[in-house]
């Protein structure tokens, strides 16, 4: 189900068929049925939204919630740091950030949407194949150390993250660096937590690999007395907790 909000005086025939036909084009392409939703042109909004609702069946035994890790899994990422964040901050601060960094740098973070990309899909698909994962988990609002801590709250663990190891793409640091923003707090869509046994660690880095997907081991769960925890520059602190997204400082 769709349902699309349209802004009053901004809207014309053009525009919702190109909507929808990105919308059929997605659900084709992941054998998605859509079937049905509402449409309706709104005031006080500036620009289209679209707000979705799934349903889907799966075997017993194959899922995958971000509640059943376990003390002593490892966790891994994929992709990513903070992929919409970048992407979202320079489209929105396109003219500013041209002023300090060259068209090329700008064109790269402003198509993080497609590349890496904000689908997580594969990655979960593909893990799951290929071994028995505990927990999944997409981090989004309030970045990547949100999604940790909803991970590690959901299953009742600690947990250990090294900040060293945390994949973090140019355009991510520089853009966050010329905001004075922190990447571990902004909106982290397009990459998957993934929390397993540390024996299948490197088959699943292997075949997502394989598929083109960085995956990287960022760091393990603990009992949940042990907190959570950031290993980072030689120490172990708290794990910083960001109650608003960090995007909120720029836009």
């Amino acid at each position: 189900l769709a349902t699309l909000l349209l802004p009053e005086g901004k809207t014309n025939a053009k525009l919702a068929t190109q909507i929808f036909r990105d919308i059929i084009k997605s659900t084709q392409k992941l054998n998605i049925t859509l079937c049905g939703g509402h449409t309706e042109i709104s005031y006080k909004i500036d620009r289209p939204i679209v707000i979705g609702h799934m349903l889907g069946e799966v075997e017993k035994g194959k899922l995958v919630v971000n509640a059943r890790a376990k003390p002593g899994d490892d966790l891994l990422l994929t992709k990513g740091i903070a992929i919409e964040g970048t992407a979202i901050i320079a489209r929105e601060k396109a003219a500013v950030i041209r002023k300090k960094f060259d068209k090329k740098f700008l064109k790269r973070a402003q198509a993080f949407i497609d590349k890496p990309g904000l689908s997580v899909v594969a990655d979960a698909l593909l893990a799951n194949k290929t071994a028995q994962i505990h927990a999944m988990h997409d981090p989004t609002e309030g970045g990547l150390a949100t999604g940790v801590m909803e991970l590690a709250k959901a299953s009742g663990t600690g947990v250990i993250i090294d900040a060293e190891k945390i994949p973090c793409y140019e355009e991510t640091e520089q853009i966050c660096k010329f905001f004075n923003i922190q990447p571990l707090g902004l909106i982290a869509s397009g990459a998957l937590l993934i929390a397993l046994d540390p024996k299948n660690t490197k088959e699943v880095i292997a075949i997502l690999a394989k598929n083109g997907i960085l995956c990287t081991p960022i760091g393990r769960l603990t009992q949940k007395s042990e907190g959570l925890k950031l290993f980072t520059k030689g120490k172990l602190v708290k794990m910083p907790k960001f109650t608003v997204d960090e995007i909120t400082k720029v836009l």
